[in-house]
């Protein structure tokens, strides 16, 4: 779908063309790498592509449904201190500045819980109050209720491809009422196949719903930062809003409202906010959520009485029939091919290094271009995609490929499956098959020289440490055995010798143990019983890995006594 439909300032407040450079002074402020002509206008080379790459951008959380264009007001949104206080403002602030109590809330708390389990991401909630603003006029001017469900639908234009793209109904009407087409939903207008995956529960109420300002507010917030992107980075933020919906126009907008709301804000009741009143195709694609009341039925009229009839008319020669709507590129997908997938195989805790890459194909077996493949992970593992996501959304390119984001292994092992889906359609899934290998090390070697002797009774001065590596590398989180054993020749559990205490002092001659973050394994405090002699400590690790090292025990030492005189050797040396 073309990103947006012609971009319309707000009436009324400033001067085209000085509203026109304060959206390209922001952009050039924001993000450096676009670029404005001096009317303010993108150029060519800037406009995003609808195609994918692969980074997610030629998705889009909004389906790029249309949004509101009004920029924000060039005074400040709170005024420099007046003369005679150099402390108090001149007044509270701007109108635009006010942000609904609740809907404000549920920005700073999302911001709050990205800031715990995305730190990386450096999300600030005046991000997400831009863009509610360009998406709904934050909520319709806060028309929530206190738990921040909003009190009448936010429903975008029906994306049937008029006008608008064309994404068949994907929740049957569960989110958007319409069973045929899909709609941008709530005050964060997400589209429900996006919403299926990224949809959040921000008020702890057990449900997500794209229609509560603090469940869209944190879904927005995980979408923005699901490919590990850094807002504190122009190009994080710039490819962060872009992904939301794919236009530089839109990207400039929110971009406009982000300076503006960081320059200061204040809180506002609900409904009392203002709502923008330009949107980006010139409100003509909304459908009313409310029906129109009906009008009076007039009185009929009395029949007249019926003309004699004519003779029929001879048949005219058939017109040009009408044509056949050329269908969508969707329409047109017969299946999905593998389009050249390596084999799918990570150590537990590692990225995959061979990336999912699926050709969407008609029936004939031709690439199809701009189609919708959802990744989606199945099975019992905790791998994801990269920024933590388990499904992903990549439009197909001119060679009709989706390249699927980088997978991350978890802690799990086994195997699991991505299943490729095209949006929009009923057609056989294709799977893939990836498995998650057990971390392991092929070298141990200890990480001193010093002879591990102990007298019997006794405890060993030294712990053992060793270090695990694997082709080299620090070898982390890698499971091993260390055992007692009876020989070189017999590896069971020698029942005699040095051993470690369990938490109720029990002596324990095989433990089972994991190596640190530097891939040092340090064995307990070991202790000796009283058979003195050589014994065999033997540490292996998943992978192979093998060491043995020597602990003696020594005979404790007897003292001879010295014997006392007899009573004749006293008496001849007195003598």
């Amino acid at each position: 779908m073309s990103a947006h439909f012609g971009t319309r300032l707000r009436k009324g407040a400033v001067n085209t063309t000085v509203a026109a450079l304060a959206v390209a002074a922001l952009a050039a402020s924001q993000a450096p790498d676009v670029t404005a002509d001096g009317h303010g206008r993108q150029t060519a080379a800037d406009t995003p592509s609808a195609a994918d790459d692969g980074s997610g951008i030629g998705d889009s959380a909004t389906g790029n449904s249309p949004y509101y264009t009004d920029l924000p007001p060039l005074n400040s949104p709170l005024p420099a201190p007046s003369e005679s206080s150099s402390t108090t403002p001149a007044a509270t602030g701007t109108t635009e500045a006010g942000i609904p109590a609740t809907v404000l809330d549920a920005y700073k708390k999302a911001e709050a819980e990205l800031a715990r389990s995305k730190p990386g991401c450096n999300l600030p909630w005046q991000l997400l109050a831009a863009i509610g603003k360009v998406e709904s006029g934050q909520a319709r001017g806060g028309n929530v209720t206190a738990d921040g469900t909003t009190i009448s639908p936010i429903l975008g234009p029906v994306l049937n491809g008029v006008g608008f793209a064309n994404i068949s109904d994907t929740d049957n009407g569960a989110y958007d009422g319409d069973s045929t087409y899909d709609r941008a939903v709530g005050p964060m207008q997400f589209i429900p196949s996006t919403w299926a995956w990224a949809g959040r529960d921000g008020n702890a109420d057990g449900k997500k719903d794209p229609n509560n300002i603090y469940d869209a507010a944190l879904a927005a917030g995980h979408y923005l930062c699901r490919y590990d992107w850094d807002m504190s980075a122009t190009s994080g933020m710039r490819s962060a809003i872009l992904s939301y919906n794919n236009s530089t126009d839109y990207l400039n907008t929110v971009l406009s409202w982000l300076e503006y709301y960081r320059k200061g804000t204040h809180e506002i009741p609900n409904g009392t906010g203002t709502v923008p009143d330009n949107r980006s195709d010139d409100g003509t694609g909304y459908t009313p959520t409310s029906p129109s009341t009906p009008s009076t039925p007039s009185t009929p009229s009395t029949p007249s009485t019926p003309d004699t009839p004519s003779k029929p008319n001879t048949p005219s020669t058939p017109g040009t029939p009408t044509p056949t709507p050329t269908p969508t590129p969707t329409e047109t997908v017969g299946h999905l091919e593998d389009a050249g997938t390596a084999s799918l195989t990570a150590t537990a805790g590692d990225a995959f290094t061979e990336r999912i890459s699926t050709r969407a194909e008609t029936a004939a077996g031709k690439a199809v271009a701009k189609v919708r493949i959802r990744f989606t992970v199945v099975g019992d593992t905790d791998a994801t995609f990269t920024g933590g996501e388990s499904v992903a959304t990549i439009v197909t390119d001119a060679k009709g490929v989706a390249l699927a984001p980088a997978l991350q292994a978890g802690e799990k092992t086994g195997g699991f499956t991505v299943r490729a889906t095209v949006l929009g359609r009923t057609l056989s899934a294709l799977d893939y098959k990836a498995t998650v290998t057990a971390r392991a090390a092929d070298t141990l070697a200890r990480t001193s020289s010093t002879a591990l002797t102990c007298t019997a009774g006794g405890k060993f001065a030294d712990r053992v440490e060793v270090k695990a590596t694997y082709k080299g590398a620090v070898a982390d989180k890698v499971a091993a055995t260390a055992t007692l054993i009876k020989s070189a020749d017999d590896t069971t559990t020698n029942d005699k010798g040095p051993y470690s205490k369990d938490a109720a002092g029990n002596p324990v001659r095989t433990l089972d143990l994991q190596t640190d973050a530097n891939g040092l394994l340090t064995l307990p405090e070991l202790y000796a019983d009283d058979t003195a002699g050589t014994y065999l400590l033997r540490i292996t690790t998943t992978g192979g890995a093998t060491l043995t090292v020597e602990l003696t025990v020594t005979a404790a030492e007897t003292s001879t006594p010295t014997p006392t005189p007899s009573e004749s050797e006293s008496t001849t040396t007195a003598s």
